[in-house]
């Protein structure tokens, strides 16, 4: 299917894609396009390109066996590096007021344990890759997700997640934090929550000594 420029709306720019909004077979349509680095040899940039929109599109597809609500593949293009998504209409757990935010972190903190629990990362947790749908949370972007078992990349995701809440939602980071460690441990377990909490806190020791040298 040709891209007809009449049809896209630019909906947001990232450091790996661009997002358009579209229409696929006449529904509208996320679309999402990989994007050229130019550093890199171009070869081995068209090859890398490929890999993710392939794992990606995967990813979004097979987690919905853990119970995952993800948006429905469309179609992929491993060649123009392109994904066509289901559009999905709610609001980015980001807008929402901030008693909602804290309440719906327990709900986040479920999925983000079952996706361990299944040895999936996402890679990239924030208040914007969540969408409420119908009373349901719809999580998106999977294009740095990546199969692990290891407590250090479980870590990361929740890291990243603490980061998110210390920057974009500052004046409820604790009770947002609680909130999603206590689904999280209902699903993960209490054992491993505390073996990827500690890990959380070497990371952001490692992170507090490189500042300071």
């Amino acid at each position: 299917m040709g891209i007809s420029a009449i049809l896209l709306r630019l909906v947001k720019k990232g450091a790996e894609a661009d997002i358009y909004l579209t229409t696929w077979d006449k529904k509208k349509s996320i679309l999402k396009i990989r994007k050229r680095k130019e550093y890199r040899n171009e070869i081995l940039d068209n090859r890398i390109r490929t890999l993710r929109t392939v794992r990606e599109a995967k990813m979004i597809s097979e987690v919905k066996q853990f119970g995952i609500s993800t948006p429905l593949v469309y179609f992929v293009d491993p060649k123009k590096f392109e994904i066509y998504l289901q559009f999905i209409k709610g609001r980015l757990v980001r807008d929402l007021s901030n008693k909602m935010i804290i309440k719906t972190c327990e709900k986040i903190g479920r999925i983000v344990a079952t996706l361990h629990k299944n040895g999936v990362m996402h890679g990239d947790l924030t208040t914007s890759n969540f969408i409420l749908s119908h009373n349901k949370l719809v999580i998106l972007d999977f294009g740095l997700s990546q199969r692990t078992e290891r407590i250090e990349d479980h870590a990361i995701d929740l890291r990243l997640f603490k980061e998110v809440l210390n920057s974009a939602h500052v004046e409820i980071v604790e009770p947002s934090w609680s909130s999603f460690l206590k689904g999280y441990g209902k699903i993960i377990g209490m054992q491993r929550k505390e073996q990827v909490v500690m890990q959380v806190s070497v990371i952001e020791k490692r992170g507090r000594y490189a500042n300071v040298v």
